[in-house]
């Protein structure tokens, strides 16, 4: 029996458990002979272990041995279809053999300088010292490879169970050691609903500021998961970091949502709004086909953070926050920018908030089918992200308030399904090309080519389709008050202007 008889586990779980851990085990069966051959250990460590006991089965499997980087590498060869060395200054080793990827890492210990972002790495010699330096004990059992006797040295399976983040010695000294830890808290709380010890809590409340000498991309990564955490996760990562101060260092913008009410500035609190605009977003992704969509929830989390700084006192003593969606957008660009997330990332949320609070002008008068197409066009391809956002963000107590702006909103979405079915919104373009605008105003490629095609896609948006030939009359009115010298317009076989590309030079190229 691999796993203890423990009181932590019934007879049916440690049952599941061996099944699980030799299921996991099996693919580096023969990987572990061969390092026993060499007279050294492999184990399978931290999370590969962790998932086993929470009943799932690892993904790639985190293995560590008493063997050096370079002795590593001796071992695999022949065994593996493939190696890769990018952390072997770190003391890990990657490889695969078939569908089994793993990552194979010299007991360690490492730590970070005062003022440095790399940390140092020292090899040791023993699985329960290379334990002893895991940043939570949930992470801190191994299972020795082929036996799969478990070690388990600081209590991982108990706090496992009662689904506590707990450290394997003192947290400050974790944390001082390796400063991106006080994230990982967080995120784990995320992914797996667990709670920290308030030894690990006053820790994150006291080494924050260590996460200064923490890469931005580092940091990131480990937002990324916690924002992608499934159900609630990232509602109780989100307000772990908060409550913590550790969002004072990594997304400032969150917690200065806490604006204090006083007898002047009424308002309801945009924190906590916050937070139940995040969570209704993450129940919503299944009606619109999103899981776990990064974008979505990065948008939801940030759609407000410009109002602190638009905050004003109205002469009636209402508080507005004029022109926040823009001042948010902003806000949030920088924010991720020094976050070193993706440009596309970027562009995607800050165009969300930007545009979170556009719906509203439809609720309260309607709109023409010009505005509904420009709404369309301007969320592009966000456009089902932009819906469930905008869902999200209309929280209110009064009932019927929130059943008129449900109403309101199934409207649009249905006027949406309506002009997209007649004209495919989707596709909307000036009824002329760019070549089409050059032929008819006799002009090389160049800005006006840009600022016809953009009047022209206007009069789409506002009038709908207009046909070739009023838009060729569009287009020459158009030239004619900018003052462009036209050229006379040729008559075609019936006496009428012809269409564009219809000229003695043959047909005008699609852009």
């Amino acid at each position: 029996m691999p796993v203890p008889d423990s009181h932590d586990l019934s007879p049916e779980q440690r049952r599941a458990a061996a099944a699980l851990l030799r299921e996991a085990a099996a693919p580096v069966a023969g990987l572990a002979r061969l390092f026993g051959a060499r007279g050294h250990e492999l184990a399978l460590v931290g999370g590969s272990v962790r998932d086993v006991f929470l009943g799932r089965g690892p993904g790639d499997l985190d293995l560590a041995t008493d063997a050096r980087p370079g002795e590593v590498l001796d071992i695999v060869e022949g065994w593996a279809d493939k190696v890769w060395e990018t952390g072997i200054s770190f003391g890990t080793v990657g490889v695969r053999k078939g569908s089994t990827i793993c990552e194979i890492t010299t007991y360690r210990s490492e730590h970070y300088l005062a003022d440095s972002r790399k940390p140092q790495v020292d090899y040791g010699t023993s699985l329960a010292e290379d334990l002893s330096r895991r940043d939570f004990t949930v992470n801190a059992m191994a299972a020795r490879l082929p036996s799969l006797e478990l070690a388990d040295p600081f209590g991982g399976l108990s706090d496992l169970k009662d689904k506590v983040l707990r450290t394997p010695g003192l947290p400050e000294d974790s944390f001082t050691d390796d400063p991106l830890r006080i994230m990982r808290a967080a995120r784990l709380t995320a992914q797996l609903g667990f709670t920290v010890t308030a030894e690990v809590r006053d820790a994150m409340m006291a080494l924050a500021p260590r996460l200064a000498v923490v890469s931005a991309e580092r940091i990131r990564d480990e937002l990324v998961k916690l924002m992608q955490a499934p159900g609630r996760g990232p509602v109780r990562g989100i307000g772990l970091l908060v409550g913590t101060g550790v969002a004072d260092q990594v997304l400032p913008e969150v917690p200065r949502l806490r604006l204090e009410a006083d007898e002047h500035f009424r308002h309801k609190d945009v924190y906590q709004h916050t937070l139940i605009v995040l969570e209704r977003a993450i129940a919503l992704e299944p009606r619109y086909g999103l899981e776990s969509d990064l974008v979505l929830r990065l948008a939801a989390l940030l759609h407000d953070i410009g109002k602190p700084k638009t905050r004003r006192l109205l002469p009636d003593g209402r508080v507005a926050f004029h022109h926040h969606e823009v001042v948010g957008a902003s806000m949030a660009r920088a924010r991720l920018g020094q976050l070193r997330f993706p440009s596309a990332v970027i562009n995607d949320v800050t165009t969300l908030i930007a545009l979170h609070l556009r719906f509203h002008g439809y609720n309260e008068g309607g709109w023409t089918d010009s505005a509904v197409r420009r709404y369309v066009r301007d969320a592009g391809p966000l456009l089902t992200r932009l819906h469930a956002l905008t869902r999200a963000d209309c929280t209110t107590r009064n009932r019927q308030k929130a059943a008129r702006l449900a109403r309101a909103y199934d409207d649009l979405e249905e006027r949406i399904a309506f002009l997209a079915e007649r004209e495919e919104l989707e596709k909307i373009r000036p009824d002329l090309d760019g070549n089409q605008i050059m032929e008819v105003l006799g002009v090389p490629p160049g800005p006006v080519v840009g600022k016809a095609y953009r009047y022209l896609l206007e009069l789409r948006m506002e009038q709908g389709p207009l046909g070739a030939e009023r838009a060729v009359q569009e287009l020459r009115r158009w030239a004619g008050a900018e003052g462009l010298q036209v050229p006379e317009e040729p008559r075609g076989p019936g006496g009428g202007p012809p269409a564009p590309g219809d000229s003695d030079d043959g047909p005008a190229s699609s852009s």
